[in-house]
This record gives C-alpha cells, sequence and structure tokens, in this order.
C-alpha cells in the first residue's frame, strides 16, 4: 500500500506494506559503521485498515508535487501510495523541518506530505519495536 524512503548519501530508511500484509522494513544509517538493518513482518488486517484510514485522512492523494522542491544533494524523501485503483507516487528533497516547508512554493501540499510520512514512520517504528523488541533508529 505504501513505500517510504528517505534517503541521503548511502544511508536510507525504507518500508513498504505489501496487499498481503508483508510489512518490509530497512535502514542503512552508517551511525558508528553499523550494518543494514532488514527486517520482515506480517500485520493483520486491522493494521492494515488503520495505515488506509492514516493515508485517506490525510488526503495526500489530492496532493501534487510539482512544485515541492526537488531532490538534491543533501537528500530525497519518496513516497508511493498504491490504493484500490489509484497510484500517486512523490518525490522532494529531505525536509529537515517545517521552515523548509513554510518556505516551499506550495506549504500546504508539502506540509500534508511531511505529516503523513511521520505519522507513517511513527506507525512503523511502532510495529517493528514491538515485534522485534528493537530500537528502529
Amino acid at each position: 500500500m505504501s513505500v517510504t524512503r528517505e534517503s541521503s548519501v548511502h544511508e536510507f530508511l525504507e518500508f513498504e506494506f505489501r496487499p498481503d500484509g508483508k510489512l518490509r522494513y530497512a535502514n542503512n544509517s552508517n551511525y558508528k559503521n553499523d550494518t543494514m538493518i532488514r527486517k520482515e513482518v506480517y500485520v493483520n488486517e486491522c493494521v492494515m485498515k488503520e495505515l488506509r484510514r492514516v493515508i485517506e485522512d490525510s488526503e495526500i492523494m489530492k496532493e501534487d508535487d510539482s512544485q515541492w522542491p526537488q531532490p538534491d544533494r543533501i537528500g530525497r524523501q519518496e513516497l508511493e501510495i498504491v490504493m484500490d485503483n489509484e497510484h500517486i507516487s512523490f518525490t522532494t528533497s529531505k525536509i529537515g523541518s517545517l521552515l523548509d516547508v513554510q518556505e516551499s512554493k506550495d506549504p500546504e501540499g508539502l506540509r500534508i506530505f511531511y505529516y503523513l510520512v511521520q505519522d507513517i514512520k511513527c506507525f512503523v517504528f511502532s510495529l517493528i519495536s514491538l515485534h522485534f523488541k528493537i530500537k528502529p533508529i
């Protein structure tokens, strides 16, 4: 249903929810020469429904990233959503703070993207840490 990726240089955070309930998580931080963390877990229908609700409530499917900052050497953020017959992809530069959002050409649309990505990241981190008892960051 949703794939998101944040990357800068060789560091990235990526997660994906598959229609069958498989959640795939990867984190390559290179922090203190850490190795890449990869986890997969199946989530039930209630979890998938909550993810769908969060995405639908955000109204991200109405947005357009054409006025958002383009990815640069600092990094990029991507979000791809496939729900029912809708498929949408967003790409923007790495967002450091809400100031970056407010100074963009489309602050309202980018704010929706920013908060949705934050919500989904928290959701994924909770699921991963509950299941594996690890700290995802």
